[in-house]
């Protein structure tokens, strides 16, 4: 657990770190919009989550069949490591998503989406 000095250093950094990751995949990931992470800072780092988000069902089943899930983990392995963050196995912390979905399922409320997988 963070104290609160602690936890607003950390989200600095990760931020800074997740958007260069974001910006640097948008050309290497056909059909990537944006990426979010979502965190407890009472339980960190085990609680972090980084949330890669496609356009479509097709373009983001279309990253995990190909190279797109390694370039995702490497982008996000190198983050994690630019914002001083060490976790176990990078996998555990890795989701993505997509925008279709979201507009399917929650209207477009990205907020409820998201608080949805924060409890999983």
């Amino acid at each position: 657990m963070l104290d609160k000095k602690a936890s607003r250093q950390t989200e600095r950094r990760l931020t800074k770190a997740l958007t260069d990751a974001c910006e640097t995949a948008k050309p290497l990931l056909p059909g990537f919009t944006w990426l979010t992470h979502l965190v407890d800072y009472r339980r960190f780092p085990e609680s972090l989550r980084v949330v890669w988000v496609f356009e479509t069902q097709a373009t983001l089943a279309r990253a995990l069949k190909g190279d797109g899930r390694r370039r995702m983990r490497e982008l996000t392995e190198a983050a994690l490591f630019e914002a001083d963050v060490e976790v176990a196995d990078i996998d555990a912390h890795l989701d993505a998503d997509c925008e279709e979905e979201c507009r399917r399922m929650h209207g477009g409320d990205w907020e409820r989406r998201l608080a949805i997988k924060e409890r999983h």
